[in-house]
């Protein structure tokens, strides 16, 4: 009788928890529900799909593993973004790329409002025109919406070097975008 009560009473185990247990579908799982996330910082980042999904695959093979040492979902979340960002910075560092053409990037609607594709075309022209640290900054800022308490953990600076950067970085684009 105890058997069927405790059966009863048990959930299923999530996807990470099984993930961590070596549960191959279930790591299928974790990453269908954050590749979209891990692959959006990338190509901001760069405005490369080939760049973005190569990061990205390199990421969650790190994620296969590191996934003893994740604790939570939350704590998950946050350790692909920093893997990710630090990704990014990384491969910025190690070669000065030419800016890519936004015609050649495929556009990515984020939105259900109608936008300006004028505006939002010029505006991704000069992001893409910030410097490498900035541009990181506004990504993890407007994009994935963190704050800067949250993004200096992920990029590892203080904060207030964060909110300097996410400063210099408005400032700019207020003026590249007032004499276009």
């Amino acid at each position: 009788m105890t058997a069927i009560v405790s059966e009863a009473v048990s959930e299923p185990l999530d996807a990470l928890t099984r993930a961590k247990g070596g549960d191959h579908d279930a790591f299928a799982e974790v990453i269908a529900e954050h590749e979209a996330m891990v692959f959006s910082v990338a190509y901001h980042v760069f405005n490369d799909r080939s760049r973005a999904e190569e990061i990205a695959q390199d990421v969650f093979l790190q994620l296969y593993r590191s996934m003893a040492g994740i604790e939570s979902p939350s704590h998950l979340v946050h350790w692909l973004r920093q893997v990710t960002t630090r990704r990014c910075i990384d491969q910025l560092r190690r070669a000065r790329l030419r800016p890519v053409s936004l015609e050649e990037a495929a556009e990515l609607e984020t939105s259900d409002r109608p936008l300006d594709p004028f505006l939002d075309r010029k505006l991704r022209e000069l992001i893409a025109a910030l410097p490498d640290l900035q541009r990181i900054v506004v990504t993890l800022r407007y994009q994935e919406d963190l704050d800067p308490t949250e993004i200096c953990r992920i990029v590892n600076m203080p904060v207030n070097t964060v909110k300097s950067h996410l400063h210099r970085a408005l400032v700019s684009l207020r003026k590249r975008l007032g004499e276009a």
